[in-house]
């Protein structure tokens, strides 16, 4: 290994897509960490919504909330991907999205609460003129990707103008100007990337995603123990506490699993434009279920400690509707994307409507055992993936 001292400043060029041994940089696994940070919060807020029956509200706010997050981070990731100089201006600039993100975090509370997004309006502009900055400096430093990076750079600019202008818009219209934003930025790549494409690189790609995942779903496990602690501080262990835990373990360690048994990095080799986009856009529901299973287990303790103004069905119904979501879309991307056999999508479907009639049977259950219930039927849907994988093969 050498231990030579890397330059300070070095010219911005594309990275070889065809790269041996490319993989997450520290920074790039710290930048996560920020954007977990976010992901915390708002599965905090969507956990108190769904324990105090404020489903419609908290539910629009998390997806609303997580959209932001996401995007960012993925937008960050497929640069990352194409033109990571590691310099001291590309470090700089990537502080500067960090730095952004917790801002957006610390306005999560605001925007779920009194539905005033201006705090998370104002990080997502910080992490935004990061990104911006990035994408002119390859432009100014790299001519030959010149169209792509200053389709990029110019796009993300015209939607960020738009968010700022979304907060003078009032109630109803605001929502209105969410969703037209939304299609904006999802088609900021696809009008970047026609023609000329970006440098970047299928296996660091495939990687970036399944770091990101795992760091979702540990997420959720600190949210379950945060409220396992906060339970066993005020009763100690219980038999029910046991098979919540026991369920929810099966259930982290089934979605890990699930989403690691087939890869998508020889079709992503490919470069075509909607594989790509496939990959990248579905993982929204991927990360935004993962962590919303992480609020339906605190939900389903505070049920089963009467600290919640909801019931056994409602707490059974606010894991497994994102346990199925997880499922569903994972089982999609597979077979879209890594090429998994068509039988997932029947395998997870049919483990899908288990998942709901098991909620829907909460009351005569009880929590804990619909919990247990749900981790069970997460690791059937893993076996028989792991079946119809064996036999393809």
């Amino acid at each position: 290994m050498s231990n030579r001292v890397p330059p300070l400043r070095r010219r911005m060029v594309a990275r070889d897509p065809d790269e041996a041994h490319r993989a997450a940089t520290p920074l790039e696994l710290l930048f996560d960490l920020c954007f977990v940070a976010a992901v915390g919060q708002a599965a905090v807020q969507l956990h108190h919504g769904l324990a105090e029956g404020h489903f419609g509200t908290y539910v629009a706010g998390y997806g609303m909330v997580f959209f932001a997050i996401w995007w960012a981070w993925m937008n960050f990731t497929w640069f990352a991907s194409a033109y990571d100089t590691d310099d001291a201006p590309y470090r700089v600039l990537t502080l500067v999205q960090m730095a952004g993100v917790l801002v957006l975090a610390a306005g999560v509370p605001q925007a779920f609460d009194h539905y005033d997004f201006t705090v998370v309006t104002i990080g997502y502009l910080i992490m935004r003129i990061g990104l911006i900055g990035q994408w002119l400096r390859a432009a100014a430093e790299h001519p030959e990707g010149r169209g792509c990076t200053l389709r990029y750079a110019s796009g993300l600019a015209v939607v960020q103008v738009g968010w700022l202008l979304r907060l003078l818009l009032p109630a109803g219209w605001a929502e209105a100007g969410f969703l037209v934003l939304v299609v904006a930025e999802l088609a900021v790549p696809a009008y970047a990337e026609r023609g000329l494409r970006s440098a970047w690189h299928p296996h660091h790609i495939a990687e970036r995603y399944g770091l990101f995942t795992i760091i979702v779903l540990g997420e959720v496990v600190l949210a379950s123990v945060a409220a396992v602690q906060e339970d066993v501080s005020d009763g100690g262990w219980s038999p029910d506490l046991v098979l919540i835990s026991l369920g929810g373990l099966l259930m982290i360690f089934a979605m890990w699993w699930t989403y690691f048994k087939d890869s998508a990095v020889e079709r992503l080799r490919e470069k075509h434009l909607r594989v790509a986009l496939t990959w990248g856009y579905g993982h929204l529901l991927v990360f935004a279920s993962a962590a919303a299973v992480g609020a339906g287990l605190e939900v389903a303790i505070d049920v089963d400690a009467h600290r919640a103004h909801v019931g056994e069905v409602t707490a059974g119904l606010s894991l497994a509707v994102p346990l199925a979501v997880f499922l569903l879309t994972t089982a999609a991307l597979q077979i879209g994307v890594a090429g998994a056999g068509r039988a997932v999508a029947a395998i997870a479907l049919a483990g899908s409507v288990l998942l709901l009639g098991a909620a829907l049977l909460a009351e005569v259950l009880t929590v804990p055992l619909t919990v247990l219930a749900l981790g069970v039927i997460a690791v059937l849907v893993l076996v028989a993936g792991l079946v119809e994988q064996q036999r393809l093969r």
